[in-house]
């Protein structure tokens, strides 16, 4: 069993910036992809960001160039930096462990709020 724990969320002001961390325990993190979804109030849950355990990136193509996915394997830790942040960008943020889609968990959600 893999458990998943996303912090950082917070209430910011559009232009601001947050960090996002999930830390998962279990030993195949270093194994799994690695994912930053999002869903909005009234909104399907859509992915912002992932990252492969070869690292290799991509994102919704509304964070391309705001966001940064990254890894650290050592610490079993996932990271989202996210930069410019937008009222658009409100909504509940969880990290998601995908293990070649035969083990995939789920965080609880951490809440951004950006707003003025």
């Amino acid at each position: 069993q893999v458990q998943l724990v996303e912090s950082g969320g917070d209430l910011v002001q559009p232009g601001g910036t947050l960090r996002l961390s999930c830390a998962a325990s279990g030993s195949i993190f270093r194994l799994a992809t690695m994912g930053w979804y999002r869903q909005a109030p009234g909104k399907q849950r859509e992915l912002v960001a992932a990252i492969t355990s070869g690292d290799s990136t991509n994102y919704a193509d509304s964070v391309k160039g705001r966001f940064t996915i990254s890894r650290d394997n050592a610490k079993n830790t996932v990271y989202l930096q996210m930069n410019s942040l937008k009222p658009d960008d409100t909504a509940v943020y969880y990290c998601n462990l995908d293990y070649k889609r035969v083990f995939v968990y789920w965080g609880q959600g951490t809440q951004v709020t950006v707003s003025s």
